[in-house]
C-alpha cells in the first residue's frame, strides 16, 4: 500500500505560525502592566515632625542661611585630659573676649577648647596673634562653624 503525501503543506505551516502568534499575544496580554495608584504609608509621627521642622526653621531668622553651618576655622586653645584646666582655659578666654563663642569638644581622652568662629584663615590668625600672651601652644582648625550673627540696622 502506498503511503498518503500531502502536496500543499503551506496550510500546515500557515496554522503553527497563526498559532504561535496567538499564543504570544495572549501571553503578553497576560503579563502586561496596568496603571495603577501608588498609596503611601507614613506613620503620623512624620507629618508632626515635618511641621515641626518649618516652624523651627521659620524661627531661626527666616534668612535661606540661617541656622546652617559652613567651613571655617577655630582657634584650638587647649588640648589635654584634664577637664578642670579645659574649662578654666574656657573661663580665661571669655573673661578677655566675651562676645566670641567657644566650644569644648571631648574626644576619648581629651579634651580640647576651640574658639571662634572664623570665615578666612586670615581671621584666625589675627586672633591667634592677640592670644599669643595668654595661650603660648595654639592650633588653627578647620571645622564647620556656626554663622557668625547678622546685625540688622534702620537707617
Amino acid at each position: 500500500m502506498k503511503k498518503a503525501t500531502f502536496d500543499h503543506k503551506a496550510p500546515i505551516s500557515l496554522i503553527r505560525y497563526c498559532f504561535l502568534f496567538l499564543l504570544l499575544t495572549l501571553s503578553a496580554q497576560g503579563f502586561a502592566q496596568t496603571r495603577g495608584s501608588v498609596q503611601v504609608v507614613a506613620p503620623p509621627l512624620f507629618d508632626t515632625l515635618l511641621a515641626k521642622r518649618g516652624t523651627l526653621n521659620s524661627k531661626s531668622g527666616g534668612g535661606a542661611a540661617s541656622g546652617y553651618s559652613a567651613y571655617g576655622y577655630r582657634v584650638q586653645i587647649y588640648n589635654g585630659s584634664n577637664r578642670a584646666a579645659a574649662y578654666n582655659a574656657q573661663a580665661k578666654f571669655n573673661s578677655e573676649f566675651p562676645e566670641m563663642r567657644t566650644y569644648i569638644v571631648y574626644r576619648e581622652p581629651n579634651f580640647k577648647v576651640r574658639a571662634g568662629d572664623f570665615r578666612s584663615r586670615i581671621e584666625a590668625e589675627r586672633m591667634k596673634e592677640q592670644l599669643k600672651p595668654l595661650f603660648p601652644i595654639m592650633f588653627i582648625i578647620s571645622e564647620k562653624i556656626n554663622p557668625p550673627k547678622t546685625v540688622i540696622t534702620n537707617d
